[in-house]
């Protein structure tokens, strides 16, 4: 039987995730799934297994191809991976990315009193 790692370990080997804590995080609030059925950050992962990574608005789909318990560099990710990610899901992200125009950007939008009355002061002739 081969030897398993930890799932949260693996995210961050295979830089699905930035830090090793955010794998964590994402496992504790449920976002990684294998077999459509939430995990723990501690279970192990075999090679074969598909693993679910909900980011927002999609979730990703994984295959392990093989295992690390080591980080490595991006361009040895494919050897450890492989992205099964359903084509709708990758149509709706490509869809988000078109509406991003309707989406207005943080503190944009409609002027505070100050900008108002700024505006006021710079039309008042």
């Amino acid at each position: 039987m081969t030897q398993g790692v930890r799932i949260d370990k693996w995210l961050w080997v295979v830089r699905i995730f930035k830090t090793r804590s955010q794998a964590t995080e994402a496992c504790k609030k449920g976002h990684i799934t294998i077999d459509d059925v939430a995990v723990k950050a501690s279970r192990e992962v075999h090679v074969g297994e598909v693993i679910k990574v909900r980011k927002s608005p999609i979730t990703k789909s994984f295959k392990v191809l093989a295992l690390s318990g080591k980080r490595m560099g991006a361009k040895l990710v494919s050897d450890f991976l492989e992205d099964v990610t359903p084509l709708e899901e990758i149509e709706l992200l490509e869809m988000q990315k078109h509406m991003r125009w309707s989406a207005r950007e943080k503190g944009t939008g409609r002027p505070t009193k100050k900008d108002r009355r700024d505006l006021d002061d710079f039309f008042d002739w």
